[in-house]
């Protein structure tokens, strides 16, 4: 796989390359649906063909085992390139709306879904391929230009995404790849006049791109934080549920946004339950298969001798390392550990479970965005939804339960945009289930019929099919006898009794010739 070489650009080149992809863009947009799918699928198969290098930059530059990898962005951008050239077509499509009353029987609604133009996509280093992957293929298969602009820690995997979309002949300037310090994309992209932009990264961060968008009422998609919660029912399958929520809150290094931190469980259970995750805590294995020596060809572990790898930066590991020191000032306890030392100077981060946690510690309020989950016993159900539900983050949750009714039930009640029922973050790989949240988590939706939706404008088109009128019934002029027609036909939809309802038929009727009246 030949990879693209850097492509680093200024804040004045940005909105250069924006007017490029615009011009480019007008013709790419009145290409049919399948000439578009056919470029894409030329990127299809070079994914597939090319698998095991993604797997392996998005490695490098990450950090995260290769199984997460493959199995977390790798896998889930094949079938999603897949699903949306198979769905796009029809969501392009005009629609004909069905009429709401009779009484406009004449009037006949279609609605139109028009490309933006040039999308600007500024993706995150947690999930740096997978992301912007899916995000860049609803764009391009919408009709839109993209302009994409990866994490400067995944600059690899950057020119990897680039490399992938090379290989299928997109016109020139309709996909530019571009690198750039974090801060000054954000303004480049909104400033040099992108119309819509696609932003995944912290709250803070979303906050001020929303203030620079606001002059212009740019359209923003904003993937946030989260800080998510797992409700474990008394009838929950233990063991499940602690796998679960092992894989859900530790894996990639407790550094996905849609992973468990606070786990409500079932007092009647939680003595059970947390012996279990305190043991499969302890036995998971650290490492940095990137700093292994191995000989060339050496490849019999294939970089999956660890269930956990480092966490990105040593910023971030220490940013972890003070929330849970504040937490263990206010009380909290260590239940369990895996090997580690979250206070060294090396990437790699232990898992922990924290136990007596309370509201007003970090791990119950903020986004921790680590190896650390904390489990609280509750009474039932009403006091676990409470407490799932005290966040200013809403992205993602999770109910375990053997009853899967009352599951469904319980799930709706949790204030998250994607609610799994025993299982948990793995909805994000789903390309059929939107992704986005509520509240401090976000604006809008990626993935699913409602991310490729983001994608285009909407229109609708009234068209009147009533031949030979002369004018609406609302239309000059004004009478009398036109305001008691108006009157009845609302007596027709809304009167109280019967009666009435059929006493205001003969003025309905009445007036219907007003159509046809002459000046």
């Amino acid at each position: 796989m030949k990879i693209i070489s850097g492509n680093k650009k200024s804040v004045k080149e940005i909105a250069e390359i924006i007017m490029r992809g615009r011009r480019v863009q007008t013709k790419w947009s009145a290409l049919p649906y399948k000439e578009r799918r056919g470029r894409l699928k030329k990127a299809a198969q070079f994914l597939g063909s090319h698998i095991d290098e993604v797997t392996e930059l998005i490695h490098k530059d990450n950090g995260k085992v290769k199984l997460d990898a493959l199995a977390t962005e790798a896998l889930p951008a094949v079938m999603a390139l897949s699903y949306y050239m198979k769905r796009g077509e029809r969501l392009c499509k005009d629609e004909r709306l069905h009429g709401g009353s009779l009484l406009m029987f004449n009037k006949r609604s279609r609605m139109t879904y028009k490309p933006y133009g040039v999308i600007g996509v500024i993706s995150p280093w947690n999930y740096p391929f997978a992301i912007p992957f899916s995000e860049v293929v609803m764009a391009l298969l919408a009709g839109n230009a993209v302009i994409l602009k990866v994490a400067s820690g995944a600059l690899n995997v950057g020119r990897g995404l680039a490399s992938i979309f090379a290989a299928a002949g997109l016109p020139a300037g309709l996909f530019t790849y571009v690198e750039m310090p974090g801060k000054e994309a954000g303004p480049a992209f909104i400033q040099g006049g992108v119309d819509k932009l696609f932003f995944t990264g912290s709250t803070a961060v979303g906050r001020e791109l929303m203030a620079l968008a606001a002059p212009r009422l740019l359209p923003l998609v904003l993937e946030l934080g989260g800080a998510d919660a797992a409700v474990i029912r008394a009838d929950a399958d233990v063991e499940k549920a602690v796998n679960g929520i092992v894989w859900a809150g530790f894996s990639n290094a407790g550094q996905s946004c849609g992973g468990v931190q606070r786990v409500f469980v079932h007092a009647a259970i939680h003595e059970q339950f947390l012996k279990k995750l305190s043991s499969a805590t302890e036995k998971l294995r650290l490492g940095d298969s990137r700093n292994d020596s191995q000989t060339e060809g050496d490849n019999e572990n294939n970089g999956v001798e660890y269930d956990i790898g480092p966490m990105f930066n040593l910023k971030q590991k220490q940013a972890v390392a003070k929330q849970v020191a504040d937490c263990l000032k206010m009380g909290a306890t260590v239940a369990a550990k895996s090997s580690g030392d979250l206070n060294d100077d090396s990437l790699l981060a232990p898992a922990i479970v924290l136990v007596n946690a309370r509201s007003d510690m970090p791990i119950m309020k903020e986004e921790v965005f680590g190896p650390v989950i904390a489990v609280v016993p509750v009474s039932g159900d009403e006091e676990a939804v409470k407490l799932a539900n005290a966040s200013p983050y809403g992205l993602a949750g999770s109910v375990w339960s053997r009853n899967r009714r009352l599951a469904r039930k319980l799930a709706a009640r949790i204030n998250a945009g994607a609610v799994m029922i025993n299982d948990h973050l793995m909805s994000h790989g789903l390309a059929e289930t939107p992704w986005g949240g509520f509240g401090d988590s976000g604006l809008g939706r990626t993935h699913a019929e409602l991310g490729f939706r983001e994608m285009l404008k909407a229109q609708v088109v009234v068209d009147d099919a009533l031949p030979f009128a002369k004018r609406n019934l609302w239309w000059q002029p004004y009478s009398e006898k036109t305001y008691k027609g108006v009157r009845a036909i609302v007596e027709l939809l809304a009167g109280a009794a019967l009666g009435k309802r059929i006493a205001a038929l003969p003025s309905v009727i009445k007036i219907f010739f007003r159509y046809w009246a002459s000046s």
